[in-house]
């Protein structure tokens, strides 16, 4: 990938998310309410959701209108490229509908299936995160990098839970036998922004099943270019089954109890 590219793909993705974080940190209706519902009744869609997502792949179609599409409320398109925007517009859904701060834009932009522009905007924390790969992860003009890994029973480890009654059970099963094992769990509702915790050195590991691409694509990168290690089960990548990010060393401890613990069942 040449540098152009990757300085443009950075740029559109940053400028995106900008525009869709000051819109919905601004244009949130008082009485916001759900628009929809996906996999469960409180597996939520608001209004600010749609919007959100239609400005983004809008900017998208006119700044890079070869380029395909993945987003979380419906867009996809394969575009002809080479190049593949994966969008979030609201990551951290019933964060923004209860009025909690954690929730975020994610946009990630892959070249050829791989991932290599990452963006999440927190406009609550006031704090954009970025990377490109290969050139490291920031937050501004701040390089980030991960926390060095202490043992398993020192680990802050963050996660998150489905939608469906089944899988939250089998998840607290999980939970249940970890949390005795690590100083402590972190819940704060957006995958993306768990993740670069991750890389600022926040949260020394996190985990989750149930995830999707738009939930991980950008996040992953920023860890990643942080110095953390993503995965999914042993041998294979971050996906829908398990996602699991943490330094290295830390890395491997974690992802191995949670394959004795059976993490991506359920």
């Amino acid at each position: 990938m040449s540098d152009t590219l990757k300085a443009e793909l950075l740029a559109v993705a940053l400028e995106a998310a900008e525009r869709a974080g000051a819109l919905l940190r601004d244009g949130r209706p008082a009485d916001l309410g759900v628009a929809a519902t996906k996999t469960s009744s409180i597996d939520v869609v608001t209004e600010m959701d749609i919007a959100a997502e239609k400005l983004i792949t809008g900017f998208l179609a006119e700044r890079r209108p070869e380029d395909g599409l993945l987003g979380e409320e419906g867009a996809s398109s394969e575009g002809s490229s080479g190049v593949r925007w994966v969008i979030d517009p609201i990551d951290g859904t019933v964060n923004y509908l209860y009025g909690l701060p954690s929730w975020c834009v994610s946009i990630a932009a892959e070249l050829d299936g791989e991932a290599v522009v990452g963006v999440v905007a927190a406009p609550m924390r006031g704090e954009t995160y970025r990377a490109v790969l290969g050139e490291g992860a920031y937050a501004g003009e701040r390089r980030l990098s991960v926390r060095p890994a202490p043992g398993l029973d020192q680990a802050l480890i963050g996660t998150g839970f489905g939608y469906l009654a089944s899988r939250r059970a089998a998840q607290a099963e999980v939970l249940r036998s970890l949390l005795p094992q690590v100083r402590d769990i972190r819940r704060g509702g957006s995958a993306a922004i768990d993740l670069c915790d991750v890389a600022c050195g926040r949260l020394n590991g996190y985990y989750e099943r149930g995830l999707n691409p738009w939930d991980y694509a950008a996040g992953a990168l920023i860890a990643r270019e942080a110095g953390a290690l993503t995965g999914g089960r042993p041998g294979e990548p971050a996906s829908t089954e398990l996602t699991v990010a943490a330094p290295p060393v830390l890395f491997e401890t974690l992802q191995g109890r949670l394959e004795e613990l059976g993490a991506w069942q359920g």
